[in-house]
């Protein structure tokens, strides 16, 4: 059939360019941008940053650019939930490869490790979720707290699914230990240097350490 390109045995809705058709290349200029901006707040902060310097980083026109994001705090958004993603299938992997352990420090210690790791990883990851997680716009300080509450929620699952009692304040001790994990990352990278292992080391103390603290105060709740 004349004009129409075949593309696994069916027809496709658009032309394709290098292989990839209209929603393809859209999905791929937003995950360009998204690593653009991820590399721009780490280095240099959100509010320094702008649509122009993001869309020459990810080589994407600014046309192109409001295609994808309405403006700089869409992709702000967009980052901070594909961290949010990206965290989330971690530690839901770590958990399902910890059920039956019956040891609730032991797995706590591995889940905290997961934590940690998927933010000082790329340390970038961890700069943008918690340099950049100050009220940089009210939209963004509800989004965070929209975050935070998830988390809190995760991790109430994760004590279930541990067989770990709890008391009636269970959702705020939750909350509490969300806030706690994120400052200790937040000062540890103010200080700390990302590279050594024995800075990774450390950190991963600290929060054990915080951990065992909250987890005292569950029990007894």
């Amino acid at each position: 059939m004349a004009g129409a390109a075949v593309n696994g045995g069916g027809v496709s809705g658009g032309r394709r360019i290098r292989g990839l058709d209209a929603a393809e290349r859209r999905a791929r200029r937003r995950e360009d941008l998204l690593d653009a901006a991820l590399e721009l707040f780490s280095a240099q902060g959100y509010q320094d940053t702008s649509i122009e310097q993001i869309c020459k980083q990810a080589f994407v026109g600014t046309k192109s650019f409001y295609e994808v994001f309405t403006g700089k705090e869409a992709v702000y958004l967009a980052l901070l939930d594909r961290i949010v993603a990206n965290v989330t299938g971690r530690l839901t992997s770590a958990l399902d490869g910890l059920d039956g352990s019956g040891d609730e420090t032991t797995a706590a210690r591995e889940l905290l490790r997961h934590f940690a790791d998927a933010f000082v990883d790329d340390v970038r990851v961890a700069r943008v979720t918690f340099g950049e997680g100050r009220a940089v716009t009210p939209q963004a300080e509800v989004h965070r707290r929209d975050n935070r509450r998830w988390a809190a929620s995760f991790v109430e699952t994760v004590w279930r699914r541990l067989g770990i009692t709890t008391g009636p304040h269970a959702r705020t001790v939750a909350m509490g230990l969300i806030g706690g994990l994120f400052d200790i990352i937040a000062d540890w990278l103010l200080e700390a240097d990302t590279e050594r292992p024995g800075e990774r080391a450390s950190l991963q103390v600290e929060l054990d350490r915080f951990y065992t603290v909250v987890s005292s105060g569950l029990h007894a709740s």
